[in-house]
């Protein structure tokens, strides 16, 4: 045997223990990744937890097809009843006690700006957060923490505009919740609006988030300020109330709801959906109420609900979202190989360039080290009473 032989033979055996080698931090192994989450299962803002079960259903799909790389997703979900002051304990839990790799999908400002600190200081991903709040698109002091959605801002200027477009003349009122959070829908409108808003805004009003009955009387306020557009920023059941009670003393204005309640069986159906006709609000998706079965990805999306969401009403949002937020989760576990550090989940994950399905074309996931905003496009859409209709082109930042 040759010493060139000897030499090569050995060069290989070195190299092979390095290219095999596996990385991994709590919450992966060679068998598993731990995902941690929490939602609303209960409380006010209960219909928001159809996300989280979304997520497990699309994962138990992965699980079912082999996994992600051969590893099966434990996605871990806890019930936040609705209440911030349980965020801060949850992550905790699913951190110290949980040992997952990562959070995805959190839902709700308050909560994510309360375990934000949290998360950063231990150095966990959490990612995808469901939450526009412009706080989660903060690498520079929060390199943990990853939005998902367009932001609120980006919201309330595309109606804004809107608005100047085919209504220069309108008498604007605006209804939002009193917090930071809600303030980016307003901010975004007087900045789209420009020297034009203190003219065209006749009045604002912020409630508070408690009693929806309680905002019967700041909508007849708005009413009486002589407002023929309404821009109903309200969330949930909040949103539902505005939309009733203003149909109910006879304001018929147009009115404008952001996509946190645009589900038509959470929150549509319950305001009655001919009290709904006209409503304009933005989406991200195909529609998948009406399927276009040409439609490769609609069609895989239909197959999916039909056998992992069984009970579920289709024309739920929610539901589509979580499956998004899913597939972009999936990708970027992939996309880690065997290196399931927490750092190379972050490093993934900072680098998206993603054509999701169900996505009208035309929007993308792309993020970079200074871009934790995902998703910066949306596009318009009316309701007709059953259906939401789009309309117009993609909107970006």
């Amino acid at each position: 045997m040759s010493f060139r032989f000897i030499a090569a033979t050995l060069l290989l055996c070195a190299l092979l223990p390095a290219r095999a080698e596996k990385k991994y931090d709590p919450g992966a192994s060679d068998t598993e990744i731990k995902v941690g989450n929490f939602a609303p299962a209960t409380g006010v803002f209960s219909e928001y937890g159809m996300t989280a079960r979304a997520e497990a259903a699309y994962f138990k799909m992965l699980n079912d097809q082999g996994g992600i790389n051969g590893r099966k997703i434990t996605f871990i979900c806890l019930d936040s009843e609705s209440d911030p002051a349980k965020a801060l304990p949850m992550a905790q839990e699913l951190v110290e006690k949980g040992q997952v790799l990562l959070l995805a999908g959190t839902w709700g400002a308050p909560w994510n700006v309360a375990i934000r600190d949290y998360m950063n200081q231990h150095k966990v991903p959490q990612l995808f957060v469901s939450d526009t709040n412009s706080a989660m698109d903060d690498p520079a002091h929060f390199p943990w923490t990853m939005g998902f959605q367009a932001s609120k801002r980006t919201e309330g200027a595309a109606y804004a505009k809107y608005i100047l477009q085919n209504r220069p003349n309108a008498k604007i009122a605006i209804l939002f919740g009193n917090s930071p959070t809600d303030q980016e829908w307003v901010d975004g409108i007087h900045a789209a609006l420009g020297d034009k808003a203190a003219a065209m805004i006749v009045k604002e009003t912020a409630f508070a988030y408690g009693d929806p009955a309680a905002l019967d009387p700041q909508i007849e306020e708005l009413k009486k300020s002589g407002a023929d557009v309404f821009l109903n920023l309200g969330v949930g059941k909040y949103c539902v109330e505005a939309i009733r009670h203003a149909y109910d003393i006879d304001w018929h204005p147009l009115e404008f709801i952001p996509n946190a309640s645009i589900s038509v069986s959470s929150f549509l159906d319950r305001a009655g959906l001919e009290k709904a006709i006209g409503l304009i609000s933005n989406a991200r998706s195909k529609s998948w109420a009406r399927p276009n079965w040409s439609d490769p990805d609609v069609f895989a999306y239909v197959q999916w609900f039909r056998g992992y969401m069984k009970g579920a009403d289709p024309r739920d949002a929610n539901i589509v979202y979580g499956y998004e937020l899913a597939q972009t989760l999936a990708d970027v576990l992939r996309r880690c190989g065997d290196d399931l550090t927490r750092a190379n989940v972050l490093k993934q994950a900072t680098s998206l360039n993603l054509t999701l399905g169900m996505l009208r074309p035309g929007i993308k996931i792309t993020t970079s080290p200074t871009d934790y905003r995902p998703i910066k496009q949306l596009f318009l859409m009316r309701f007709d009473g059953e259906h939401w209709v789009p309309f117009g082109g993609i909107i970006g930042d």
